[in-house]
């Protein structure tokens, strides 16, 4: 069938929609109609880097409406609602395990442009155009195998829940999933954008005692503080290691860094009281630590956690539940653009005016 598509063609290119073909879904795949698809730092990353190789159809928080569904689907059928997620195999230790995050095929799946079988989806005038994340959703339609694909409630509006797939599922899950910080704990996160503040909200959610924001901007900060956040610091404002420990009484129990900033990241190491843990989620580049005196001296912990450590059918959903009862506000992150605004959508996203820009799609 005949798509609108926004196709990056070369690295830093600026987005063109066109017209693509798009092949129908074939056993255990799912063809959705998007409605609207969020903007996430992983696709400018993604364009500007070369992730994936080019021509692609980028985009990974797609939420839209099944239109049909190939052989073997068992979980959606046409006309529900669903917001797509990540790729996995769903057949290796870690997916059977329950952390389909850390798939052994992920960055295959994710980033190496094909599906599942090692096909491709998405052709313009005969030749291929890679897929990401195994759904590409900027564009109209896509197609996605049915582990990509979670229904969601019908009542929620189905144009904001693409973020849920990717951003706001890592902060918040990485919270909720696998820090799980104990009732009247203290935990600091570094960096107040999108996976920031879900991380602020689902801090909120579990009772942490000090739930402390950092960011170099002050209206983050305060819509951080809106949110949840019990304190905030503007990482300008004098030493923010001493901080964060005298709001805490000796250091924080845990600590979020979303920046990828070597610095923010050597802060957060240091800031932990004795026993603490950190979890890395930002794309950080490579640096130096001392490890004795900062992770083993004191028994700290610093791990990497992807997509928020969830396994999306569940948690997403759960995640919709606590919208509705007015506990994750994430509607006051999103800032909406049409289909043909989405280069602005991501300059807006790189020069902070928008902290989670979703693009419309179809109506």
């Amino acid at each position: 069938m005949k798509i609108k598509a926004a196709i990056t063609y070369s690295q830093e290119e600026e987005f063109k929609i066109e017209e693509v073909e798009l092949s129908e879904p074939k056993a255990n795949e799912v063809l959705v109609k998007i409605v609207a698809s969020g903007v996430c730092h992983t696709d400018a990353v993604a364009r500007d880097a070369g992730l994936t190789p080019y021509p692609v159809v980028l985009g990974h928080e797609g939420a839209g409406i099944v239109e049909k569904t190939g052989t073997g689907v068992k979980t959606v059928r046409p006309g529900d609602h669903v917001v797509l997620s990540f790729a996995y195999c769903g057949r290796c230790e870690n997916c059977l395990t329950g952390h389909p995050t850390v798939c052994t095929d992920f960055n295959e799946l994710n980033f190496g442009g094909k599906m599942d079988d090692q096909t491709h989806r998405l052709q313009k005038e005969g030749n291929n155009l890679s897929t990401f994340f195994g759904q590409s959703s900027f564009g109209t339609y896509a197609v996605a195998n049915e582990r990509n694909v979670v229904k969601v409630d019908k009542d929620v509006d189905l144009a904001l829940l693409g973020p849920l797939g990717c951003g706001i599922q890592t902060g918040s899950g990485t919270v909720l999933n696998h820090l799980k910080p104990e009732f009247g704990t203290s935990i600091v996160i570094y960096g107040a954008g999108a996976v920031g503040l879900s991380a602020v909200m689902a801090a909120k959610i579990t009772g942490c005692k000090h739930i402390i924001a950092t960011d170099l901007h002050d209206s983050r900060l305060q819509l951080a503080r809106e949110l949840g956040a019990t304190h905030v610091i503007n990482g300008r404002d004098g030493n923010v290691v001493e901080q964060i420990k005298k709001i805490t009484n000796g250091g924080a129990h845990y600590g979020i860094e979303t920046t990828g900033v070597p610095p923010v990241v050597r802060q957060g190491l240091q800031a932990l009281r004795p026993l603490g843990k950190l979890a890395i989620v930002g794309v950080t580049p490579e640096m130096s630590i001392h490890v004795h005196e900062e992770i083993m001296a004191e028994g700290k912990t610093m791990v990497g956690v992807i997509e928020g450590d969830a396994v999306p059918q569940v948690f997403i959903p759960e995640l919709v539940d606590y919208y509705k009862q007015g506990l994750f506000p994430f509607d006051r992150l999103v800032k909406f653009y049409e289909f043909n605004e989405i280069n602005k959508a991501f300059q807006d996203s790189k020069n902070g005016t928008a902290i989670k820009p979703i693009v419309k799609i179809s109506s």
